[in-house]
């Protein structure tokens, strides 16, 4: 049964988010018409839905030029879902450690409707190649978070992400061929880690290992970015994935000291208890 044709889905609701969801970076401000087109809805129904989302301070209405744009306040949901989230809460520490350790940029990727996106992230305080902020959604074939979490499924469950998900070509060394990825992850099981080279964006040399519950089940992966014109693969492989490795055995085994959390604990502590407790 499709979950929409349950009597419980609110079909009001779930337009109003299509609304939302419909401001992209190419769509960063629309009038009436550029939205109901883009969230698909009658002019009528955009018109409703924008004065109530303008209402509650989630759209902004350009007074003289009437286009409507998202407001700060839809960082409400995310930067809550980050306050709350447990393994974040947890990894964090290791995370900063291992930024520390290498100078390189660190990220915490999970799995959400067959992408990897990024919940935690330690830039490298020397360069950046591209910007990839907190939220940024990257492709599970090609990159090195998603390729790190296929690694821990079977591989009948491998070939259907794979062959489901669109797999374009983001720059000439883009991998798209099915059984080239499948012998790219069965690889990642053999060795513990996964990679990346300039797949997604060039100059960038990736690295990931998957982070397990108590249960054993995989749940995020530890990336480590770094740039090709400072790393070649086998320097970073020796000097770089041992300490990736360490830093996502450390998250899935063991709870951070209480001290190493103080850091990330100054500013919202009285917010997370209330959250905890309401």
């Amino acid at each position: 049964m499709n979950p929409e044709d349950s009597s419980l889905f609110v079909q009001s609701l779930a337009t109003g988010l299509s609304v939302l969801d419909a401001f992209t970076t190419d769509r960063p401000s629309m009038n009436l018409r550029e939205i109901a087109e883009a969230a698909s809805v009658t002019k009528s129904a955009a018109q409703r839905f924008t004065h109530t989302l303008v209402t509650l301070g989630l759209l902004r209405k350009d007074a003289t030029s009437k286009r409507f744009s998202l407001s700060a306040r839809t960082l409400n949901t995310g930067y809550r879902y980050l306050q709350t989230h447990v393994l974040l809460e947890r990894a964090n520490p290791y995370l900063l450690e291992l930024n520390r350790q290498t100078g390189e940029t660190v990220n915490l990727a999970e799995l959400d409707s067959g992408e990897m996106v990024y919940i935690g992230r330690f830039p490298s305080p020397h360069r950046a190649v591209v910007h990839m902020p907190v939220g940024r959604r990257l492709p599970i074939f090609c990159s090195s978070a998603g390729r790190a979490f296929l690694s821990c499924l079977p591989d009948e469950q491998v070939e259907h992400i794979l062959t489901s998900s669109e797999r374009p070509n983001f720059t000439p060394h883009t991998i798209t061929d099915i059984n080239t990825l499948m012998g790219t992850i069965a690889r990642v099981r053999e060795t513990g880690f996964a990679y990346s080279i300039e797949e997604f964006y060039l100059s960038d040399l990736a690295f990931a290992v998957p982070v397990y519950n108590i249960r054993g089940e995989p749940v995020a992966a530890v990336n480590l970015s770094v740039s090709t014109a400072y790393w070649s693969f086998e320097r970073a492989v020796a000097e770089l994935v041992p300490k990736l490795i360490h830093t996502a055995r450390l998250i899935s085994t063991k709870p951070p000291t209480s001290r190493a959390m103080e850091p990330f604990q100054i500013g919202y502590g009285k917010v997370r208890d209330k959250l905890r407790h309401s």
